[in-house]
């Protein structure tokens, strides 16, 4: 049975929680989890790079000299790729990025993300995540109390609360997300992830 300790605030030790060995305690798919890195990646994408080829350039209606006769080079249009203002060729056109992932292959992948955090010691429980004021301050000062503050950290609640998101947003190794947020991306992307109880209860629920 995997076990993690539950602290509190002040980084004491509450008690030591059980973990379900389905979700924390898997083998790592490398393989599921790369396709689902890749996938997070490219969804992030909008895919809207536009240039125009020549037939979407304004102008070039004529040849601008006639075929024979005057020494220079044939040219059937000034909005053709050679000219300066002419259309451009091999150009990006709009498309979408997103790729594909059925819904067992995505739960594997976040199983596997976070029982690579429980077997590298990088998941934090607390029995809560409250801050009495919304200063950056007193969330640095809690990092620092857990001995996280010089790591990136993802901050997973199961609820907002507006102090919380204020003192959190300012650092810029923070991620604050909610439990029926977590992804991939996320997970494998910070150094430590911190969970509150309930947090974790919802995330097991959820994939069990």
């Amino acid at each position: 049975m995997k076990k993690v300790e539950l602290l509190n605030l002040k980084g004491e030790k509450v008690k030591d929680i059980n973990l379900n060995e389905e979700i924390f305690g898997i083998k790592v798919n490398k393989n599921v989890l790369n396709d689902a890195i890749i996938l997070s990646r490219a969804s992030l994408r909008q895919g809207t790079h536009k240039t125009k080829n020549r037939s979407e350039v304004s102008g070039g209606g004529r040849k601008p000299w006639r075929q024979k006769g005057t020494g220079r080079a044939r040219q059937g249009s000034i909005r053709a790729v050679q000219w300066v203002g002419g259309g451009r060729y091999g150009t990006p056109v709009p498309r979408d990025y997103s790729k594909k992932q059925n819904r067992k292959e995505r739960q594997i992948a976040i199983k596997s993300a976070l029982s690579d955090k429980v077997a590298n010691k990088e998941l934090v429980v607390l029995d809560k995540l409250t801050v009495k004021t919304p200063k950056t301050k007193e969330m640095l000062g809690i990092l620092e109390t857990l001995k996280v503050a010089d790591k990136k950290v993802l901050l997973v609640v199961k609820e907002f609360d507006d102090n919380l998101i204020l003192a959190s947003r300012n650092l810029q190794n923070v991620v604050l997300i909610l439990a029926d947020e977590i992804n991939v991306l996320d997970i494998v992307g910070t150094d430590v992830m911190v969970v509150t109880e309930d947090a974790l209860k919802y995330v097991e629920e959820v994939l069990k």
